[in-house]
Order: structure tokens, then sequence, then C-alpha cells
């Protein structure tokens, strides 16, 4: 067996024929799973790596069969852009950006849907179902519409029109639902259930992590394996977080790098429920609130893969940060004019995390940092609308010359 299924909180270690979401010893949200593997027996080098392939090229460390399905749509690969000049005026050694607003449905959700997709092939079935705030449906419908697979997503009705259009558009089965995120993801676990469709949702399903983790590991190639001190990422449920950490140790593990990162969550102020449950220390507990922030990605109050969050933060040396919704906007403002990279939101929240704490003297003038932008910023552009007022010109040549001596 190339895995094996361990619950996070009891330790318990399992086949993966013998359990499928989490441990039902520990339940939902303390018994979610992480795959662990015989990195005894998995050889590969820093040779077959490559800095542009797709995330496919790590399959050695994914928990797929041999034969695995692969989406037809090119997933992962994403740029890691280095900005020297920004490094100098935020006082560090050296300063890169991850975007992963080009994947395929401009989100980093696309890893984990890639390895969902495989999983449902391989398990059998038809159907395979989300519950998210956007970015993960819209995803998982844009995965799923080449292939056999008929997907049911279901979101919160005030989520942003352009995710909504995207799931439309791909023609995924959408159930929108007066409700938050939290309600939405319980409802749609038991409609699910009930209906015996596969489980694409963040936390419950151990393989969603695995999928996430691939962005992590093309930071390590795209920097010829010299890893930095410090990587950033939005915080939400803790899924992505937990992944990127999770792709750094794997590759540790098996000799590709000689070092973790010190892995750091950003949560907005209004959202902060993984960073309370972080503070609190160990043993670790949820700290459920109600979420209250623009950014949307991120707007959740009760995070389903809080302990891994945690626990992997912590023996990475990391930590968590919260910044408000308005350093947030300015960041994906200073990310867009500054660096040409336009964030959405919850994309956003990595790089005003690292611009707080550089202000509070908590990153080390000599560091290598690196912040992931996990969605692109048309995934919700009307966040930003209000820092800019659009005025239109008569069609006048001294009305147009005037207008430009305003600006």
């Amino acid at each position: 067996m190339k895995y094996k299924l361990r619950c996070i909180t009891c330790g318990t270690i399992y086949d993966p024929d013998e359990v499928e979401y989490t441990c039902p010893k520990c339940g939902d949200r303390l018994g979610t799973l992480e795959v662990v593997y015989d990195y005894d027996e998995i050889k590969i080098s820093r040779e077959e790596l490559s800095k542009d392939a797709d995330m496919f090229q790590f399959e050695k460390l994914l928990p797929l069969e041999k034969n695995y399905y692969k989406v037809p749509l090119k997933v992962g690969g994403t740029p890691l852009y280095e900005f020297p000049n920004k490094a100098e005026k935020l006082g560090i050694n050296r300063f890169f950006v991850k975007y992963d607003g080009v994947n395929p449905t401009a989100s980093y959700k696309d890893r984990a849907s890639a390895v969902a997709i495989a999983k449902a092939v391989e398990k059998g079935y038809d159907t395979i179902y989300a519950a998210s705030t956007g970015n993960a449906a819209s995803s998982l419908a844009g995965l799923t519409a080449p292939t056999h697979l008929k997907s049911v997503i279901f979101v919160p009705a005030k989520a942003p029109r352009p995710k909504i259009m995207q799931i439309k558009i791909f023609g995924a089965k959408l159930v929108p639902i007066n409700a938050d995120y939290d309600t939405v993801f319980d409802l749609s676990m038991k409609v699910g259930e009930k209906m015996g469709w596969y489980c694409r949702n963040s936390a419950i399903n151990p393989y969603l992590l695995e999928g996430k983790k691939t962005g992590g590991m093309e930071i390590a190639v795209q920097m010829d394996f010299d890893v930095p001190d410090y990587v950033l990422v939005g915080v939400g449920d803790g899924t992505v977080i937990s992944g990127i950490y999770k792709g750094f140790y794997d590759m540790y593990k098996v000799g590709l790098i000689d070092r973790i990162p010190k892995i750091v969550g950003v949560q907005a102020e209004g959202a902060a429920a993984v960073k309370a449950a972080f503070d609190a220390g160990e043993p670790f507990k949820p700290h459920d609130l109600k979420a209250n922030t623009l950014a949307d990605s991120i707007a959740v109050g009760k995070p389903r893969d809080v302990i891994k969050a945690c626990k992997y933060v912590r023996t990475s040396g990391g930590f968590y940060v919260a910044v408000s919704d308005e350093e947030i906007l300015n960041a994906g403002v200073e990310l867009a004019s500054d660096m040409g990279l336009f964030s959405e939101p919850a994309g956003s929240a990595s790089y005003a995390g690292l611009k707080k704490l550089i202000r509070e003297g908590r990153i080390e003038k000599d560091a290598k940092v690196v912040v992931v932008v996990t969605g692109n910023g048309l995934k919700d552009p009307s966040s930003y609308e209000k820092l800019f007022e659009i005025k239109s010109v008569e069609p006048d040549i001294d009305k147009i010359f005037e207008y430009l001596g305003k600006e």
C-alpha cells in the first residue's frame, strides 16, 4: 500500500479502504485525516522535477493509483515571481509572490479539485459535490466540465457574482442558499450523504490537502530547492495552509530539501477563528465565531481543518496574524499597482500580513519571503470599487485635456 490515513487527533492509522473521510472515533472536526507515506520507498530526484510542469509531476507523492485519471486542463505550474525592488522597499532580503490566479478557474483550489476528481473516478462515483464560498465551487465546476462527472455546488447566495457566473457557465448544478458558509457546509454534508455523492468538502476529504500541498512543492522547485524563510498565505478553513506545510514536509522527508520554512497564516480580523485556536495553545481546540469580512474566500467562522492548521504551523515554527479589511484592500491595490498582480481580497491578505509583520519588526531583514496569492482579482472586483471614483469625460478635446490635468 502506497499510503495510509492517520487521524490528526488520536493518531489511529487506517487503510484507505477502511474509512472514506474522517476518523469515526474523533468525528468530523477533531478527526480529520492526514495522508502518510512510506517515505523510504519513494524514490524521487531533483532532476525529474521542472519549474513549470503541472502538479502531477509530483505523482510519486500523491495518493493516486497507477492509472489515475488526470484532468485535461493544466493545473499547477503557476509562476513564482521575484520582485527585488519591492524587497528593498520592504526592507527584507528577497521577496517572491506565488501567483495561483492563473490556474484554469483562476484559484489555488484547482489543485484540490484535480485530486478529488481523480479519486471520484477511482472510486466509481458519477457525482461530486462541494460547499464553498465560491472558489472551490467554481473550481470543481470547471474541472468536471470536460469529464463524465456531474457536479453539485452549494454556496451562500451572497457569494460574489463572478464566482456564481463561473459555476453556471461551467454547467454545474448550483444550489445558492440564504445562509453563511458554515451553515451551507453543514447542509451540503447532509444532502450529499443522503444522495450518495462523493464529497469534495474541505478537510472532510483527506485527499484535498494532498492536492493543495503541490503549491508548496512548486515553491521549493522554483527556488532551486533553496527554500524561503517564511511562506505566508491567507487562511479560511485551514486546508490550504496545512497543504503548503505538508508539501515542504514531504519533500524534506524524501531528501529533496534540507529544511521546512516557517509557515505563517494570515486571517481577516473578523474571521480569525484559526488564529484564536492557535493562540490558545495546545491541546488545540476549535474556537468558532461569526465570520465578518469582505474577503469572502476566507470568511469562515467554523474552520474544518483547524487542528491540522494549528499543529502544522506550530511544527514549522510559524504563527498567525490578523489584518483588517482595510489593510487587505490596500495590499491588493499595491500588489496590482506595484507588481501587476490582480488578487482577490483573500489572496491579498497574505501580503497585508507581511506588511504588518514588517512594521512590527517580526520579520528579519535578511529573510527570504514568499507570499501566496490564491485567487485572481477578477473573482471579486467589486470589493475594490469603493476605493476608486471613476468619472466620465465629454467627447471634447479641451475637456479631455482638462480632465488629464486633474488626474
